[in-house]
């Protein structure tokens, strides 16, 4: 949260094995590392790094009343799953900033994450994907700062998988059913990218 000291970097990753070895690992796939032309990394890496802060804007008044109707009907709806008012609160405003800001719907990518981690900030799979949007450590590598730990943190981990989610549409023409399926390393099968899809319908207001 704003104001809020920050744990050192040690501690994060403490606290990353811990709950990682408290939660059953996800069932995500396994995203790809390909080898990406020029523009595509350094238009990812830009996305990446953009140093603005994920406020909140608004076009109109309308603009604002559909966030403030959005938010209300998706804090009732992942209450069970996030007790936490704060917590929650901070979570659904960054998936409205994160995704938006990619071109996404938010409700694609609370469909996402419910299929990749089940809301679950420090969940891992067996293949060592991370966090909410199960991003692959790679990526850290390949468009960031080297940091792995950086996809446990809230902000960080929905910035990397909004843009990759994003890039993957675009490399596919905007199919997003395999699009969908690059995301997590099994392109051409239909099981996870009907799974998304299912649960897109669920989070559509």
């Amino acid at each position: 949260m704003a104001g809020a000291p920050r744990p050192p970097r040690s501690r994060l990753h403490l606290l990353a094995l811990v709950f990682g070895a408290l939660v059953p690992p996800a069932f995500a796939g396994n995203q790809k590392e390909e080898a990406l032309a020029d523009s595509v990394r350094v238009a990812l890496s830009r996305a990446i790094t953009d140093p603005r802060p994920p406020q909140l804007s608004f076009a109109g008044e309308a603009d604002r009343q559909e966030w403030e109707r959005w938010f209300g009907a998706m804090s009732t709806r992942l209450q069970r799953r996030m007790p936490d008012a704060m917590v929650r609160s901070e979570f659904l405003q960054t998936v409205w900033y994160e995704s938006r800001r990619a071109g996404l719907e938010p409700a694609l990518v609370l469909g996402l994450i419910q299929v990749e981690s089940g809301f679950r900030k420090y969940a891992i799979s067996r293949v060592g994907a991370r966090g909410y949007m199960q991003v692959m450590p790679f990526w850290t590598r390949v468009i960031g700062d080297g940091q792995p730990s950086k996809l446990f943190q809230m902000q960080s981990n929905l910035r990397y998988g909004c843009a990759i989610l994003r890039m993957y549409i675009d490399l596919e023409r905007g199919n997003l059913f395999l699009a969908l399926g690059r995301y997590n390393g099994s392109r051409g099968r239909p099981e996870y990218p009907n799974a998304v899809l299912a649960a897109w319908k669920r989070w559509q207001h």
